[in-house]
């Protein structure tokens, strides 16, 4: 399986990472009826290029993970496959529109059809969008794409256990951060377990490495239990005789702690210890949020820079349960 790459630019996901390094699975996962059309034994290419000329700038605290993908069926025939991500914690009026407009924008810049496809991260159950249109005197619109619920895993748990395709724990991974935003210490066990299943499932190297990287990604525990989670891990480790997962690789939150501390000390050498501290904290949450919620606006920013120690330590705690930039804003109004 591919290796994800570890350089990414500041607005991409874990969603996004993880699509491209595995991308016939989630198809074969998500959307089997278009995967089985699909001749994968020729090379399919992810045009970004192509993509980002079709999109506009990113409206302010949305977060998308999208692909464009080119991919040739069995038959012969290319087929563009536009892959969206909805990752805000709740549901968006204009999605529909925007799915139709990037489709449209698709065929008027190249020529080409392209098949939509969407899944939905969101908390809400009953908001299922499929199709836009409209109705007009002579005038009619029918457009129509694919979409799948994460939350109708929910009951189909043991299927996703019972799953060796990455996206079974791409999903587990999502559904229990949904689950544990109030309850930290269950967060810390649903994490562990699934590190661990990983091993169980018999895994290559590399793609433990690659699923252990989305979890610690999107898993985000206080530094204490992190601390905990990391101490079991590597004892797991020993008695497995195996280390996949160095303290190097580690790319959440403690490691946002520790290269925020960093950058704070050097700034607080020239300004005073207080001064570094905050620093160092006010860094961390930053890329905490942006990793969480996407960019800030500058006043957004400006706001967090201007907080004190205590209320940076309680905003940390706080952005545990953050699941939309509305969060963010009001916890800011309240404090």
């Amino acid at each position: 399986m591919t290796n994800i790459i570890n350089k990414r630019a500041d607005f991409d996901s874990p969603w996004k990472e993880i699509l491209t390094a595995y991308f016939p699975q989630a198809m074969q996962f998500f959307f089997p009826e278009t995967e089985a059309l699909i001749d994968w034994e020729r090379p399919y290419e992810f045009l970004d290029k192509e993509f980002q000329q079709i999109t506009r700038e990113a409206e302010q605290g949305k977060r998308y993970a999208d692909q464009l993908v080119k991919v040739w069926q069995i038959q012969g025939e290319q087929l563009w496959l536009l892959v969206h991500v909805e990752i805000q914690g709740k549901k968006e009026d204009n999605f529909s529109q925007r799915m139709f407009t990037y489709n449209y924008r698709i065929f008027d810049s190249f020529g080409q059809p392209a098949t939509s496809l969407a899944i939905l991260c969101d908390t809400n159950r009953e908001w299922r969008p499929s199709n836009y249109g409209y109705n007009y005197p002579q005038t009619k619109l029918n457009f129509e794409f694919g979409s799948i619920k994460l939350l109708d895993y929910e009951q189909r748990w043991q299927e996703l256990e019972n799953s060796k395709n990455p996206f079974a724990t791409v999903v587990m991974a999502h559904l229990k951060t949904q689950q544990t935003r109030s309850y930290p210490q269950k967060r810390k066990i649903w994490k562990f377990s699934l590190i661990r299943r990983l091993y169980d499932l018999g895994l290559q190297e590399q793609d433990i490495r690659n699923l252990y990287r989305f979890i610690d990604w999107v898993m985000i525990l206080p530094k204490p239990l992190e601390n905990q989670l990391w101490s079991e891990y590597k004892k797991f480790e020993q008695e497995r005789t195996m280390r996949y997962i160095t303290t190097g690789e580690r790319i959440g939150y403690e490691r946002g702690i520790e290269e925020g501390r960093q950058e704070g000390r050097q700034e607080g050498r020239q300004e005073g210890r207080q001064e570094g501290r905050q620093e160092g904290e006010r860094l961390v949450i930053l890329k905490l949020l942006k990793r969480r919620l996407g960019e800030l606006s500058p006043e957004t920013t400006q706001r967090i820079q201007s907080l004190s120690v205590n209320q940076l330590e309680n905003l940390s705690e706080a952005l545990l349960d953050f699941s939309s930039m509305a969060d963010l804003l009001n916890w800011l109004q309240l404090n």
